[in-house]
Parts: structure tokens; C-alpha cells; sequence
């Protein structure tokens, strides 16, 4: 019976009914939910690991063993795994190795624009792309008999409307695949120089048989209409494709992106009269076209940037226009910028920075929006972990006096990801940096993730937490401060102290982000209308509970959440708590 499933979810399927063992994953969106839909799945063992390389080191140490493995990231995350991927892929593997990498066009939450294709060519590992969920689930079953049959890594490319659009699948049961015996061999699983010379040319004998495979597979398919035009595409961009020229084309979608079939594009070119390859991001179907000497029409006439769509296809193609009707009655809709949640325990941090003018190296997290206006308090976001290192550079660069103006801030999930290496950097080349850790007790940005830090593990199960404090101290920072972030006043008062320190230091901001469950405040606040100024001093801390409108002024008491961030700021005590009804009395 078929089902409607996330994109993800089939991901999450497929690895379930391919007998998967072993599940390992950082969240990163849009590729979060392969794993947490793995987890509900107990015949695989799944985990959140500390980053994206230990989660491909914890799978190829399952594929190795003999069970079925499998890892999951979003396309910065590869970039992360990048180091075991490439030698993986000259150890191949012994169980299924298949590796999820989810990239996001459009950049809707992530740093930057990344096709993961270029891993799959310069790895020299097989990738397939699927274009909607119904495929999700067999490309990932089919990618574990792929991986072992050639003795490699298996690449399944994803893109953020795959990930999370809802298509028709038809699940199956589970097929219990045994422990595939282990035989230790030197040769293979130890890459010294001696055995990876051996094990390169075997990576170039495999990959001339894929190749072989790849012009005969039934991932690469053929459909026949309209021979005037032709169209090469893969996943999301086929879908676009079709929606946008229906049966006035033929289609070559190809399923296997890497390697791809050389003479199957020969054919197909020489079946229709002018040739169109449409892929999101880099022009890689195409300049191997032009390579095999094939005329075709690509960049030339589809953005290298963001996502595509059928009316933009459609526009390029036939040269007409889609109408689009207003959706909204109210016309066009005003843009609705993301801000940090009312109660957001990371506000208090970046109002002080903003007060103290003090140059920010931040980090990837929900807090990178501190750079957004009113806080304004964020100057660098680069990649997991930069923050530490940053600043660190600032100092080392621009001297001491630059070290008492800087202070890196990173989040609890991100420092253990990645920010640990860094402080040891710090300490071991005599830095002087001040770190903020912002230790809200989950993984927020992605959707309420557990991490190393938190003490429980993906099933919910509690384990050994992280002590963020002790961590530090153990790699030698001497000066390490737990702070509460809501007490705006004792805050900036220990960085001003930690700054002024010539040697590295460490404050942990520590309250729970306000969306865990459990986490509530007593109070609710209103604005004495008598008291207020209307100077507005209150609206720097970038609450969404907070209105302005013709100066005055209010609270919105159905976003308000209680965290009395307002209450503290603001110098006449026009904010105050909003009395409490007693028993049997309604208060308006």
C-alpha cells in the first residue's frame, strides 16, 4: 500500500528495508530528518555523532566489520567528512557503505551554495541522485547492493526539495542481511603509501566498470516525446523539467550521476534536434557533454545560482511566460525576516556585545542572527567552528590590544563539533582569546537536536554528558566562567574582567533554549504607560514580543514568554511584571 512520505523519510525507509545496521549523522538541513526517522527504526543502531567526519568514520567502521552502514549530512557537513570519504573510497568496503548528502539550492539554511557532485568525481565514488521520494527509498536500497558489488562508497545526492517535498511510496518489509564475514587484509584497510598505490589502480579499474554499468542501468532512462527538444537532467531539475514542457520534449534522466554513461548522452543527443542540460549549481552534465564533444545548451541560458523553477524553464525554453495569480487578497506580502524566539536565552549575550562595540567572531547556529539588526553584534560566520580560530588570528594579527575588543562565539552543539580543536590553538600558541560558549542545552538550529553535550542520546536515552567546563580546563584553560546570560549586568561585568586577562578564557553562557519542553517563567510583563519615556531602548534587544507603534510602546502578551530581558534593560522601570490574578479573580 503506497504511503506519503517526507523525502527524508524514504532515505530513512530505504536503509531500513536494505538491512542497515549502523546510522551515524551530525544534523545539518536540510538533512536532519534521514536520521531521526532512522532512529525510530530499532533494528538499526543509530547516533548523533560529534561531526560529520566522525559519522562517516563510525559507518565505514560498521561497512568494515560486515553490517551495512550508513551516514548523513547536509553539503557543508561533506566538506567535514571529505578526509574519510577520499580514502574510503580506496579502502572500499565489506558491508553496504552508502553516504546521504543533502544540498541546499537557495541557500534557505546554510552558508553558502555547494554541489556535492564534485566529491562524487574527485573521490572517484558512485553517486545517484533521486528525484522524489518514491525514489529516495529504492536509490538508497539499490545504492547498499551497489556499494558492495563494486567495493565502494556509495554517494546519494539530495537537494532541499527531495529532502522535504511529500511523494507516494510503497514501502516493503525489511531483508535481514548477515554479518558479511571479516577478513583482515593489510593490503585493503591500511592505507599506507605501500597498499594505497595498489589500491589506486584499483579505483580506476572499478570505476571503468561502473562506467560499464552506468550505460546499461536502469537508473538512466530514456523517455521519448517530442524529438524537436531534448533534455538531460537529474532529480529536482528533471521534475522541474517536465512540469515545465511536458510531452513538448524528451527527457535522458539520468539517476546515476557519477559516473556518468557516455554513450547513452550520444544517443539521446543524436535523437532530438537541439539538446538542453538543465542542473542546479555547476554545469557538471554539461562540460562533460562538451567533453564527449556534444552540442548542447546549458548555462548559457540557466543561472548558475539558486533554485530553478518549471515558469523559469519554461521561459528560457519556449520563450513563454507563466501566468501567476496573487495568491494573497492582500496583495504582496511583506518579508518576514528571521528573528531570535521571544525568551531566546542567546539575546541577553548580544545586547551586551552591542553595548560594548566589541568585534564578534561568530559562529554557525540560530544565534548567527545576532547579526541582524537591532543586536547588530556578529562580524564573521564562516563554517563550524571559525569562530574560535578567528579570533585567535585577530589577535595574533592586530596584537594584544585587538584580543581585549574581541571575543568568539560559538554554541554548545558547535563547539564540541569542531570549536574544541581551536581552543587548544588558542592555549598551546600562548592566545589570548576570550570565548563565549553558548551552552543553550540542545542542538537548536536544526530542529532541537541532541548532542554530546546534553546527556541524552538520539533514542532519548541518558547518557554521559559533556562537561563543557571541565573540557575546558582540561585542555588548559585556567579561567572558565559559568554565566547566566539573562543577568545582563553580572555579564558585562566577567567579559569586561575576561577580557582584560592576558591569558585565554572562557565564559559558558548557559540558560536552555525557551522551546524545551519544561523550560517556563513565572512572570509576564507589561509597559506602565506612566513610567515609559517612549525612548525606545527597550526595542535594541530585538524581542518579537515587543510593538512599537506611533511611539508607545507594548507587549504582545500572546508571543510574550515571561524571560523579563525588557524588564532589565530598561532604565525607568516603565516594564514591569503584570499582576497575578488570585484564586477566582479574572484580570483584563
Amino acid at each position: 500500500m503506497k504511503t506519503l512520505m517526507l523525502g527524508n523519510e524514504a532515505v530513512a525507509r530505504g536503509a531500513w528495508e536494505a538491512g542497515a545496521r549502523v546510522a551515524s549523522a551530525y544534523p545539518g538541513t536540510p538533512s536532519t530528518e534521514i536520521t531521526e526517522f532512522i532512529a525510530k527504526y530499532d533494528e538499526i543502531f543509530s547516533e548523533w555523532a560529534p561531526n560529520e567526519k566522525v559519522a562517516v568514520e563510525v559507518a565505514l567502521g560498521a561497512s568494515v566489520i560486515g553490517g551495512r552502514a550508513v551516514a548523513a549530512m547536509k553539503h557543508v557537513g561533506l566538506n567535514v567528512a571529505s578526509d574519510p570519504l577520499f580514502t574510503a573510497s580506496y579502502t572500499g568496503v565489506n558491508g553496504g557503505l552508502v553516504i546521504c548528502v543533502a544540498d541546499d539550492q537557495g541557500m534557505h539554511s546554510s552558508q553558502n551554495e555547494q554541489d556535492s557532485r564534485h566529491y562524487a568525481k574527485s573521490s572517484k565514488t558512485l553517486m545517484l541522485e533521486p528525484a522524489d521520494s518514491a525514489e529516495c527509498r529504492d536509490f538508497v536500497m539499490r545504492a547498499f547492493g551497489l556499494s558492495e558489488e563494486f567495493d565502494t562508497p556509495v554517494l546519494i545526492r539530495l537537494s532541499t526539495r527531495v529532502s522535504h517535498s511529500r511523494g507516494l511510496v510503497e514501502p516493503g518489509g525489511r531483508t535481514e542481511v548477515p554479518l558479511k564475514k571479516y577478513v583482515k587484509d593489510v593490503s585493503k584497510y591500511v592505507m599506507a603509501p605501500a597498499s594505497a598505490k595498489g589500491r589506486h589502480v584499483f579505483v580506476e579499474e572499478r570505476a571503468l566498470r561502473e562506467r560499464e554499468w552506468a550505460e546499461t542501468s536502469d537508473l538512466n532512462r530514456i523517455e521519448m516525446h517530442d524529438a524537436k527538444i531534448g533534455v538531460i537532467a537529474a532529480g529536482i531539475a528533471y521534475q522541474y523539467a517536465r512540469e515545465a514542457l511536458g510531452a513538448r520534449a524528451s527527457y535522458l534522466k539520468l539517476g546515476a550521476v557519477y559516473p556518468l554513461p557516455d554513450k547513452l548522452l550520444r544517443d539521446f543527443r543524436a535523437s532530438v534536434d537541439v539538446c538542453y542540460v538543465m542542473e542546479e549549481l555547476d554545469p557538471i552534465i554539461e562540460e562533460h557533454c562538451k567533453q564527449l564533444g556534444l552540442e548542447v545548451i546549458g548555462k548559457a541560458v540557466f543561472p548558475m545560482t539558486f533554485e530553478y523553477s518549471a515558469p523559469m524553464i519554461k521561459k528560457a525554453v519556449l520563450g513563454e511566460d507563466t501566468e501567476t495569480p496573487d495568491v494573497s487578497p492582500l496583495g504582496e506580502i511583506p518579508a518576514r525576516p528571521p528573528v531570535m524566539c521571544s525568551g531566546c536565552p542567546h539575546r541577553g549575550v548580544f545586547y551586551v556585545l552591542k553595548q560594548m562595540k566589541l568585534t564578534v567572531s561568530g559562529d554557525i547556529g540560530c544565534y548567527t542572527l545576532g547579526a541582524n539588526p537591532p543586536l547588530g553584534a556578529m562580524d564573521t560566520t564562516v563554517c563550524m567552528g571559525a569562530s574560535v580560530g578567528m579570533a585567535h588570528g585577530m589577535e595574533k594579527a592586530a596584537g594584544r590590544a585587538r584580543a581585549e575588543k574581541t571575543v568568539a562565539v560559538i554554541g554548545d552543539s558547535t563547539f564540541v563539533h569542531s570549536g574544541i580543536t581551536g581552543l587548544i590553538d588558542i592555549v598551546y600558541n600562548k592566545g589570548t582569546s576570550t570565548v563565549i560558549i553558548l551552552d543553550n542545552s540542545i542542538t537548536g538550529m536544526t530542529g532541537h537536536q541532541q548532542n554530546p553535550a546534553t546527556g541524552i542520546t538520539i533514542k532519548g536515552e541518558k547518557t554521559r554528558a559533556v562537561d563543557l567546563k571541565k573540557l575546558c580546563e582540561a585542555v588548559g584553560v585556567e579561567r572558565v566562567v559559568v554565566a547566566d546570560p539573562f543577568d545582563v549586568d553580572t555579564f558585562r561585568k566577567i567579559l569586561e574582567a575576561e577580557l582584560k586577562a592576558e591569558e585565554p578564557s572562557v565564559i559558558i553562557a548557559r540558560r536552555p533554549c525557551k522551546l524545551l519542553k519544561g523550560v517556563e517563567y513565572e512572570e509576564r510583563y507589561v509597559v506602565n504607560k506612566e513610567l515609559c519615556k517612549e525612548c525606545g531602548f527597550c526595542m535594541n534587544i530585538g524581542c518579537p514580543s515587543l510593538v512599537r507603534k506611533n511611539g508607545k510602546v507594548t507587549i504582545n502578551e500572546t508571543q510574550c514568554v515571561g524571560c523579563g530581558y525588557c524588564y532589565r534593560v530598561c532604565k525607568f522601570k516603565a516594564i514591569e511584571p503584570k499582576p497575578k490574578a488570585k484564586e477566582g479573580e479574572v484580570l483584563s
